[in-house]
């Protein structure tokens, strides 16, 4: 039998290296024309055009009385700068991060601050490189931009779901295209954003997927015709971006689906959060009151959810039922939960059961479904209930900068038969470590309108900034 082709899949951008200078960024999101340029010829072929006429001009303004640079020049400065933060990271001075008074500042916090006054041992626990993320980040804030082109119409282009599982596709179109025009001639007002291509070192491509999807893909036919077709104009999901080889082979993908086992390459591609948002905002039981103590956690880790896959299966099989009230692991069937000694005020007050039953957990289960990534995992940071991932071959988010397994717990497929032994030989200093880990962690994972510093619109654009400068920050 033929593998199940899961074609929704949430792609939040694709970065394809396009010339000297420039990547084009596409996503949920795809190619268009450059410019506003009108013409009969495809969308892709007039992006190849308008790139080529525009890599002549990829020079950069300085002040007066200083030399023109290129954007390559900007990228070379950024890495050099990362590079001698990396060497000085066991310090724990402003100059950690390249000297306060560096050429290349672009912030007056120092990098404690930049963390929210965390310690230097607890950072180093959760952070691959404090210094060089910090750095990297700031780099990012003073030279990253991206070139939104503006062609297309909607829905496939210009919008994207914003209320259900793939709300980060929707979400991070309109954070984008939101952004304001430059205040002044010859300005960048937008943040990220730029008007003016020869600025760029991303180009963003906005169409989203999971519209296309919906509006282009027969249910279980498992043909892709139909969205190759399409990519003969624009670049599409994992699969369907095959359809294009040339932009699938010099891509940089940003995929919730970040697997492996399907072509995902972690050293190229962005592994995003998925989230799903209902209404879309965060659940408002996730929110508040504050997460309880482990000393009100009276279960040791929680799963619900249907059958979707064969991960979720073999965990229901093996799990389902056997002890609701240290393990409870329900499909459709989840209680009412009583608020004694839980410390959550949400249970049993019309809050959603499901976030109560998390809010009493030490662990929370976050198998595949019918794709690797799963919601869960989101849900579990801004629970603090320490996300168990229960999957082969996931590549997670923001891990060349996160230490993953500082702030969660990775489970082979093959190990759900013993899943409650080996969280149970887990000691319960560890466990605690690993809820400080999730709370260091959780602002990362948090979606804000407009986005805020480090949140998870960020930390996407970091993901790609990195990869922009084909720069690891684990040294």
């Amino acid at each position: 039998m033929a593998p199940r082709l899961s074609v929704k899949k949430c792609l939040t951008i694709l970065a394809a290296a396009a010339a000297a200078g420039a990547v084009l960024l596409a996503g949920f999101l795809s190619v268009a024309g450059a410019g506003r340029r009108s013409s009969s010829s495809s969308p892709a072929r007039r992006l190849s055009t308008g790139l080529a006429a525009e890599r002549p001009r990829m020079t950069v303004a300085r002040p007066t009385g200083t030399s023109p640079t290129t954007v390559e020049w900007e990228l070379d400065a950024s890495r050099a700068a990362i590079r001698r933060a990396a060497a000085a990271r066991r310090h724990r001075h402003g100059d950690l991060a390249g000297g306060e008074g560096s050429n290349y500042n672009v912030s007056s916090a120092n990098w404690l601050s930049f963390f929210g006054e965390a310690d230097h041992a607890r950072l180093e626990r959760v952070y691959r490189n404090p210094a060089a993320f910090y750095r990297s980040y700031v780099e990012m804030e003073r030279r990253f931009k991206v070139y939104v082109y503006e062609e297309g119409e909607p829905p496939i282009v210009h919008e994207g779901p914003c209320k259900n599982i793939y709300a980060v596709e929707g979400r991070f179109i309109e954070e984008l295209e939101l952004m304001s025009p430059p205040r002044a001639a010859g300005g960048d007002g937008g943040g990220v954003r730029t008007w003016d291509p020869a600025r760029a070192h991303a180009f963003f491509l906005p169409l989203s997927v999971s519209q296309m999807v919906q509006l282009a893909y027969r249910p279980l036919s498992y043909d892709l015709s139909p969205l190759r077709a399409i990519v003969a104009d624009y670049v599409a999901g994992p699969h369907a971006s095959r359809g294009h080889p040339e932009l699938y082979a010099n891509a940089i993908r940003a995929l919730c689906n970040a697997n492996t086992s399907e072509g995902f390459r972690p050293d190229k591609d962005v592994s995003i959060p998925e989230i799903n948002l209902y209404d879309g905002d965060m659940p408002p039981e996730l929110l508040s009151p504050a997460p309880p103590p482990l000393s009100l956690r009276p279960s040791l880790a929680f799963f619900a959810g249907g059958r979707h896959g064969h991960v979720r299966d073999l965990l229901l099989r093996h799990w389902k039922g056997r002890d609701p009230a240290i393990f409870p692991v329900y499909e459709y069937d989840l209680p009412s939960v009583s608020v004694s000694g839980a410390g959550d005020n949400n249970a049993g007050e019309g809050g959603n059961p499901y976030y109560s039953y998390m809010r009493r957990s030490r662990f929370c289960l976050c198998p595949s479904g019918h794709e690797v990534a799963s919601p869960r995992v989101v849900e579990a940071i801004h629970a603090e209930c320490v996300p168990v991932v229960v999957a082969d071959g996931y590549a997670p988010p923001f891990a060349d900068v996160l230490r993953w397994e500082a702030f969660s717990v990775a489970v082979a497929v093959a190990d759900v038969p013993r899943l409650r032994e080996l969280l149970e030989r887990i000691p319960a200093p560890e466990v605690e470590r690993l809820r400080d880990g999730v709370r260091l962690v959780k602002r990362h994972f948090m979606l804000h309108q407009p986005p805020e510093r480090m949140d998870m619109f960020h930390m996407i654009l970091h993901s790609v900034w990195l990869r922009r400068l084909n720069l690891r920050l684990n040294y």
